[in-house]
């Protein structure tokens, strides 16, 4: 019967007891990481326009004039009249304002060349008056504006019925936009017009809007509701206005009375 030869264990073939993290040292020992730089966040910052937007200085929307201040090189320029002038370098436009004893105003700075307008003292202060009117006539977010148009010739009975729909507007608080058409050959005063359909709701309501020419032949205003505030100054004057009347009537009567 063959003898097995013996089994002889080399030191390579040597068995050595397996460690669960010697796979994973070893594995270290060739992972190259990453590196890691100390980031200096006063020198990057990332883009964000919002953050942009807070540093800029905001721009005056005011309608007026700039002085001398133009930090366009060339500009269009308008004169006092309207008329157009062309394009010109600004020193030119300042030397056209200082000349004339003017101002000058810009009125378009989305366009190129930006537009000026050279004005008197008095066309801004116009000018200005009007912007204010037609802002405060623009009805604001959330009211509600109704319109009624009609003739300066209307019947008594249409314009009763008028004056009706304008007080149910009035009680929702709702803005009453009226306007009235100069009918021809008509010689109604429209501002007498205007103040008679008012009278129909002077308990509970006032001029947002005074009346005004709108275009030739045609006025509007815009009445509101009256605030909390008006109603009581209103009724306050109200009755020192009855009081008054009392007050009269009483020495009227003792003067007859003396007088008998």
């Amino acid at each position: 019967m063959p003898v097995a030869a013996p089994l002889i264990r080399t030191p390579c073939q040597r068995s050595q007891p397996s460690s669960p993290t010697r796979g994973l040292r070893n594995k270290a020992k060739h992972t190259k990481l990453p590196c890691y730089t100390k980031i200096n966040r006063s020198v990057q910052r990332p883009f964000c326009t919002a953050e942009k937007s807070q540093t800029e200085p905001k721009r005056n929307t005011a309608f007026g004039s700039v002085g001398r201040r133009i930090p366009y090189r060339i500009v269009h320029v308008i004169n006092q009249d309207g008329e157009s002038l062309g394009n010109m370098h600004r020193a030119d436009a300042l030397k056209l304002m200082d000349q004339h004893n003017l101002k000058l105003v810009l009125l378009k700075e989305n366009v190129e060349p930006p537009v000026y307008r050279l004005m008197t003292g008095q066309q801004i202060h116009e000018e200005q008056l009007r912007r204010a009117e037609k802002k405060k006539a623009s009805p604001k977010p959330g009211v509600v504006q109704k319109e009624l148009s009609f003739s300066s010739a209307i019947a008594k009975n249409d314009l009763e019925t008028k004056a009706k729909q304008i007080g149910q507007w009035i009680d929702k608080k709702y803005h009453v936009k009226v306007t009235i058409r100069q009918a021809k050959g008509s010689s109604t005063d429209m501002s007498m017009l205007f103040d008679q359909i008012l009278e129909t709701v002077s308990e509970k309501a006032t001029y947002l809007s005074k009346p005004k020419v709108t275009r030739e032949g045609v006025s509007a205003c815009i009445l509101r509701h009256m605030s909390d505030k008006e109603l009581k100054a209103h009724q306050k004057m109200k009755n020192q206005k009855t009081s008054t009347v009392k007050t009269d009537e009483n020495e009227d009567v003792k003067s007859n009375e003396l007088h008998q």
